[in-house]
């Protein structure tokens, strides 16, 4: 993209930066380069730390209590944004911070959030391929973002997302895990579902009943199994007898692409759940290994019909490396 202001994909705001992906080896190549020159930076603490591990937040807490500091970008900058000023343009300026202070003064400089989250910490262990028991530190990343976005909206520097529509959105997770972006987002959205495997469906209740006491009663907030797996497995022609879901407008995958075999049935949902020039798609990923990432933007390349864009940094560094974002939007057959 050329223009240094955003475009908009579905729900999602593109910054200048960002580029659709047409090759997977390409892309490969790109964010693993970004990555290694990255490495070598030193980067805010709560991006990246000297030694990330798997990703997970602390997997030997049973409840992890997460704080998130949101700070009003606008606090004390007007004195600064006069120096640069010409006097012409100063009485124009005065005017504008004017009516920006009087629209601020209501507003704090910092707002700290807490979201306490329970952890399966034993079944991370003895459970087979159960990742999901634990909160990784992708999700809480985002959740930082857009809750930022929606507190403190700057027009200079568009949010993630569009967050007037996404108030009239359902917003529909994949592998929600612990579901801790459930409870950080479902403020913000008309409706929002968490699905996992069931499994999981203990802890996600837990979690939700713990930070929305009176859930399910007057939440937005709805709790529903859903195993990819079982979904692969079920012809086309019946995927809708036994898979049923109101429309979704956002889709959100956050750090479930990891292992090559949960490739195929994570398409298949993605590609079921997705209404053509309707639903957009969301996935976050930390970059671990390569094979991986190639095998995943290879394999969702091959689906016909589909648009992929990597959202760009923009200039405030929107989760930059060790995540890549996609957005997604799938197009309605000439066909159909």
């Amino acid at each position: 993209m050329d223009s240094l202001y955003p475009t908009q994909k579905g729900l999602c705001n593109l910054p200048g930066d960002s580029e659709k992906v047409i090759d997977a080896d390409e892309e490969v190549f790109i964010l693993y380069t970004q990555l290694q020159a990255q490495d070598y930076q030193s980067l805010p603490s709560s991006t990246m730390t000297s030694f990330r591990g798997l990703g997970h937040v602390d997997s030997h807490q049973d409840i992890l209590f997460l704080k998130f500091p949101l700070i009003n970008p606008v606090a004390g900058s007007s004195s600064a944004s006069a120096a640069s000023h010409t006097s012409s343009e100063l009485e124009r300026s005065k005017s504008r911070r004017r009516a920006r202070k009087e629209r601020d003064t209501h507003r704090p400089d910092v707002i700290e959030l807490e979201i306490q989250i329970a952890q399966d910490k034993t079944s991370l262990r003895s459970r087979k391929g159960d990742t999901g028991s634990v909160v990784w530190r992708a999700s809480v990343d985002l959740a930082s973002t857009i809750l930022q976005d929606a507190h403190f909206p700057l027009n200079v520097h568009p949010s993630l997302l569009d967050l007037p529509k996404l108030r009239n959105a359902h917003v529909l997770e994949l592998g929600s895990g612990t579901g801790i972006l459930g409870v950080a987002l479902s403020p913000f959205v008309h409706r929002y579902t968490c699905t996992d495997v069931h499994d999981l469906m203990p802890l996600i209740h837990k979690n939700l009943v713990l930070n929305f006491p009176e859930w399910p009663h007057e939440c937005n907030i709805s709790l529903t199994a859903l195993d990819w797996t079982e979904l692969h497995k079920t012809s086309s022609s019946n995927r809708s007898r036994f898979f049923k879901f109101d429309p979704v407008d956002l889709l959100l995958i956050v750090d479930c692409i990891y292992h090559p075999s949960l490739i195929p049935p994570l398409l298949a949902t993605i590609d079921y759940m997705t209404i053509p020039d309707v639903t957009t798609v969301l996935v976050v990923v930390e970059l671990r290994a390569e094979d991986v990432i190639r095998e995943f933007l290879s394999c969702w390349l091959s689906v016909p019909a589909w648009e992929i864009w990597r959202i760009g940094n923009g200039e405030r560094d929107i989760m930059k490396r060790p995540y890549a974002i996609w957005v997604g939007i799938k197009h309605r057959s000439e066909t159909s």
